[in-house]
């Protein structure tokens, strides 16, 4: 899984058993370096991806590399699913408020559109969205689509 501007993504297994059980941190610490204190904010200081963006394009050399590191994973977590789906990919969507980002939206097209048809749809509603379909699927007004 990437890293996110708040969100450490997929980590060491290893490493973090070692931080674990180090003595150095509590749990609560250790989840909030995980999710509220990683990615970006670990990185940079910053969640705040706009800024990130505006120092990588105003050649600050770490935001650069964060940027192209977030572009990276997410970039390689698509072409993990489409392997999964056996190249059978309808599209690919790209949401949330990093979909705002013009760098990191063309960055991750580069990379992946061969697979699919990207579709971005900036903004923070994923969740309803989800809960909505979700509603429509149960109600049988959509069908699941399964892969198998």
């Amino acid at each position: 899984m990437p890293y996110t501007p708040e969100r450490s993504g997929t980590l060491p297994a290893g490493d973090l058993a070692r931080l674990c059980y180090s003595g150095e941190y509590t749990l609560k610490e250790i989840k909030k370096m995980i999710k509220g204190k990683g990615g970006y904010v670990a990185y940079l200081g910053t969640n705040n991806a706009q800024e990130v963006n505006e120092k990588a394009r105003n050649g600050d050399p770490e935001a650069q590399k964060i940027e192209r590191g977030l572009i990276y994973q997410v970039a390689k977590e698509v072409g993990a699913m489409a392997t999964v789906l056996e190249g059978n990919v309808d599209g690919i969507l790209l949401t949330g408020g990093m979909a705002n980002n013009e760098d990191i939206v063309t960055g991750i097209k580069k990379m992946v559109s061969y697979i699919a048809n990207v579709f971005v749809y900036p903004g923070e509603d994923e969740m309803h969205a989800l809960m909505m379909n979700g509603l429509l699927m149960n109600k049988g007004f959509i069908k699941p689509k399964e892969y198998k």
